[in-house]
């Protein structure tokens, strides 16, 4: 009688809950299987950039004079950057704006999930596109027009912090802008136009030498145009440099300017992200 009483008063045993960590590792999981199973959109982000790279370095296959280059390898880096930039800030600036639109992000901010949590998913959804549509264009560029892969470690260390720093510019800035559009249905053009003039005026569609000096400033305050400098320093030989507006790498720069707009970027998701529309109040 008495053990039956005591087994009847025992406190329930405490359910430990996963942390943020652990929750946005499970976000992130989550994220990455939804982008995988919408077909249509996995294709035309992956294929986007190499379709153009197909474009461009077939159209602009002729040796550059002086550099020691050929201008198909000129864009092969080129379309890195812009991959990496399509994946972080186009991919959430509009994926986050519909999902704002249709109340997802309402709900979600009613559940007990902690708000890092869900951003964490998105980073590792950015993390791994990011990195997939890197390899692709990548063994692209390597196979069709013979660029060459860093011999060594030290451009391989500057080609990871490039990518590492540019994604999280990008990816905040992704986050910042997705506040901008009114509704979903205006997401996509208020998005892909600020990013489709910086691949013109940063040294993606068009060579940096042939660009006018005050376009290439005003491209010059933006992640794009530091990101396309970097790979070109890590993935084309030195005599390219020739190309560049201040005609040297500048990686000291790069860095400065990257890891600027990482925190610039996470001021503006701290001043302006909204969990609901603004007609939602």
């Amino acid at each position: 009688m008495t053990t039956t009483a005591a087994k009847e008063t025992r406190s329930p045993v405490p359910v430990r809950l996963p942390g943020t960590w652990g929750l946005g590792i499970r976000r992130g999981v989550l994220e990455i299987r939804q982008f995988f199973r919408q077909r249509d959109q996995m294709v035309f982000t992956f294929a986007f950039p190499v379709v153009f790279l197909f474009l461009f370095a077939s159209i602009f296959s002729d040796d550059v004079e002086g550099a020691g280059i050929t201008a198909s390898q000129l864009y092969v880096p080129a379309m890195m950057a812009a991959g990496i930039m399509s994946t972080s800030f186009q991919s959430l600036g509009v994926s986050i704006a519909i999902e704002r639109d249709e109340k997802v992000l309402r709900r979600l901010r009613g559940t007990p999930m902690p708000p890092a949590a869900y951003f964490l998913g998105k980073i590792w959804l950015v993390l791994v596109t990011g990195l997939m549509e890197t390899a692709i264009l990548l063994v692209v560029g390597t196979t069709l027009y013979d660029v060459e892969l860093p011999s060594d470690g030290g451009r391989w260390f500057a080609f990871a912090w490039i990518f590492v720093l540019g994604l999280t510019a990008c990816a905040l800035l992704g986050i910042a802008i997705s506040s901008v559009p009114k509704s979903s249905k205006s997401a996509s053009s208020v998005v892909v136009l600020p990013f489709l003039v910086l691949q013109f005026i940063s040294g993606v569609y068009i060579a940096i030498d042939t660009i006018p000096d005050w376009m290439l400033n005003i491209g010059a305050l933006f992640p794009l145009k530091w990101m396309c400098q970097g790979l070109r320093g890590v993935f084309l030989p030195d005599s390219a440099q020739v190309l560049e507006q201040a005609g040297d790498w500048e990686f000291g720069r790069i860095a400065l300017v990257l890891g600027a707009w990482c925190v610039g970027g996470l001021l503006l998701c701290l001043l302006t992200f909204r969990w609901k529309n603004r007609r939602d109040g």
